[in-house]
């Protein structure tokens, strides 16, 4: 699943009104499945080979949510001389800095009808913006009404919304925004460009979104459980000293723990709270002598405080407080803070803070045990064997069972969740399937409504980005196919896509390079064309965690320029090509980073790197024009397939369908 890497990646789990039934000493049995209650999105650009019925009844379930009402209520608010303030602005985080959230935290989606996991809304008087990038512009448009203004962010001449609240708004204005929602960093720099105009960035302690949103959900209250040694590798103890050593080694007395996926790796823990990511919510403050957790209690069994003998427990709020506490009695205390760490931690911890580009928890994270690696590698078989069974069964429904314009896009998803949780260890998805049918696997992160989804049809392309959620590991996969007979065109561009995702497999590159540098490797055969794709190549992938993760990353973004490839990080490869109205295509593998075999060494005792994909499903070879492939390339698709194979099919019953298309798809070309 392609992502957006501004804290480095990410995806989501766990719902915020589900309750998940397990054992409070074990792992859950199961995570909540795909949500039903999600904005329906404008079918009417699919073809015509949908019946006319079905058309007129996605036209008539697709009108955006009417947020007059929600706006006019936060305009009189903004204008109240209590805030005085004549822009307010929505981000999608929440106070973790999570790229996804749970339901009470959605606060960008509630005033605005738009729910795709990256977006900012702004509110003025007059106007209702909301910036969002390229893997979203159709969404957005469809999904917000009319109040809505799209601002194309990475298009010529549209402004960041950092760029827009600094440079658009006129002196003497003051804009105002939630400091637990931006991240100290961020309302820093801010301040700094807004301050140099002559506009004040403005600390409201209420949330204004939060002041008119009837009915808002709860915060969740699940319990947390114990992800077990055998599945994390190393305990809490070797884990928080080797952080010390980190923090020792970057001159910090301490450091605060705000991203939820590091509190929950650096204790062995794991959650509900946010659906599709096993996380909690709480932070942790680690000095020389001490681990504090803050949580709310009620979150905690018997299991789990017998877990985490040795850490203080606190109040969840009670952070901001601790903190501040800890700074005043300490004037020369320097607490590390990482991308997470939000503005309105920071105003506690006043001078005491010290700002790191990454979290040494984060980094720690990223290195995965070889209890991990070998959990990445075993829990990818297994969803290999759920994929081949899926797409064994789906070729059979829509040749032999009717199944061609009768099986919906969500029928299908619902399908392959249900195959995955057969699984051993699997307790659910690690994302919301993307199952998208012709033109909307142009939409980069489609996700299909029923009701209003499309149908599966023999003569369009089928792209499905899906993953799941183990207990030894997490899974990401795309795979794009047609069941019928594909154009020229497509095969050219499916085929061009795959050369860049064999270029980046087999890269072989000294270790420290960044993402940054590998990038165009996967776009090259695009570029070749004048094509490209608006998303990033690759993200981190966690161990039973988000299924995003950083710091490290494939993208031609800046931001990922300092961080270097090392021995025991993931890595997805994910490149694509997407035609508005027509067709989506993207081929993605979830690899390890290796050590390189080369018979010199340049780099005097550093080393090189390389990728060991562990995603093990075939590659539809009908889409592949053989004529583009070079020798290398044709030899790299026969052994995957072969090591496909050999992996995935002990885990088959002989005959089935799912054996039976796995046999098939892994011949050599």
């Amino acid at each position: 699943m392609f992502c957006r890497l501004s804290k480095f990646a990410r995806k989501t789990l766990f719902s915020c009104t589900q309750q998940s039934a397990y054992h409070p000493s074990s792992y859950p049995t199961s995570i909540p499945s795909r949500s039903s209650t999600v904005t329906v999105f404008d079918r009417s650009h699919q073809t015509a080979k949908y019946t006319k019925d079905i058309k007129d009844n996605q036209d008539a379930m697709a009108s955006p949510v009417n947020t007059s009402s929600r706006l006019q209520r936060l305009r009189e608010l903004m204008a109240n001389a209590k805030y005085n303030v004549s822009a307010y602005v929505v981000p999608s985080e929440d106070a973790h800095q999570s790229e996804y959230v749970a339901t009470c935290d959605e606060r960008r989606t509630y005033i605005s009808g738009f729910d795709g996991s990256a977006g900012c809304a702004i509110v003025t008087a007059d106007k209702a913006l909301m910036f969002t990038d390229g893997r979203y512009f159709l969404q957005a448009r469809q999904q917000m009404d009319s109040n809505w203004t799209l601002m194309k962010q990475g298009m010529s001449g549209v402004p960041t919304w950092q760029e827009y609240v600094t440079s658009h708004m006129g002196s003497g204005v003051r804009v105002g925004i939630d400091p637990t929602l931006v991240s100290a960093s961020a309302a820093s720099e801010l301040q700094k460009n807004m301050s140099a105009n002559g506009v004040e960035l403005v600390p409201l302690q209420e949330n204004l979104v939060d002041a008119v949103w009837d009915n808002r959900p709860e915060r969740p209250l699940d319990p947390v459980f114990v992800h077990d040694m055998k599945y994390a590798g190393d305990t809490i103890e070797n884990k928080a000293a080797r952080v010390r050593i980190s923090v020792s080694a970057m001159q910090g007395d301490g450091v605060v723990v705000a991203a939820l996926d590091e509190v929950a790796w650096l204790l062995n823990l794991r959650g509900t709270d946010i659906t599709f990511n096993p996380v909690f919510y709480a932070y942790v403050v680690l000095t020389a002598d001490k681990v504090t957790l803050f949580i709310d209690e009620r979150k905690l069994t018997d299991a789990v405080r017998a877990h985490l003998q040795g850490v203080e427990i606190q109040p969840y709020d009670a952070v901001f407080s601790n903190v501040r506490a800890m700074a005043e009695a300490n004037s020369k205390l320097r607490l590390l803070a990482g991308p997470s760490t939000s503005w309105a931690l920071a105003q506690a911890l006043g001078d005491s803070i010290e700002f790191v580009q990454c979290s040494p928890v984060n980094t720690l994270k990223a290195l995965k045990n070889p209890v991990e690696l070998d959990g990445m590698r075993n829990c990818h078989v297994r969803d290999g064997a759920a994929m081949a069974n899926f797409f064994g069964w789906l070729e059979n429904e829509l040749y032999n069972n009717n199944g061609n314009l009768r099986l919906s896009e969500s029928d299908v998803a619902d399908k392959l969740e249900a195959l995955r949780r057969e699984q051993p260890l699997c307790v659910g998805l690690s994302f919301d399937t993307i199952s998208s049918v012709g033109p909307n696997g142009a939409i980069i992160h489609y996700k299909p409504t029923r009701g209003s989804d499309a149908l599966m049809d023999i003569d369009q392309m089928f792209l499905l980005d899906s993953g799941g959620q183990y207990r030894d590991g997490t899974t990401d996969v795309t795979r794009t196919v047609h069941f019928g007979s594909p154009t020229e065109w497509q095969r050219e561009c499916f085929t061009r896509v795959l050369k860049g995702h064999i270029a980046l497999d087999r890269a072989v590159f000294p270790s420290g390079i960044s993402g940054y540098v590998l990038d165009p490797l996967a776009r090259l055969p695009l570029w070749e064309l004048g094509l490209d794709f608006r998303h990033g190549t690759g993200h981190g992938v966690g161990s039973f965690l988000n299924v995003h993760e950083g710091p490290q990353g494939v993208s031609m973004r800046k931001s990922i320029v300092d961080v270097g490839f090392r021995q025991g990080m993931t890595i997805t490869n994910e490149p694509g090509y997407y035609e508005d109205g027509a067709f989506g295509i993207r081929i993605e593998n979830t690899c390890l980073v290796v050590k390189a075999n080369t018979p010199h060494d340049y780099t005097n005792g550093v080393g090189y790197l390389t990728f060991e994909p562990v995603t093990m499903v075939p590659i539809q070879k009908k889409l592949i024009q053989t004529s583009l492939l070079t020798q290398p390339e044709h030899d790299w698709l026969n052994l995957y397939h072969a090591t496909v194979w050999e992996k995935v099919s002990p885990l088959l019953e002989k005959d089935s369908l799912g054996y039976n298309w796995l046999k098939r798809e892994t011949l050599p070309l």
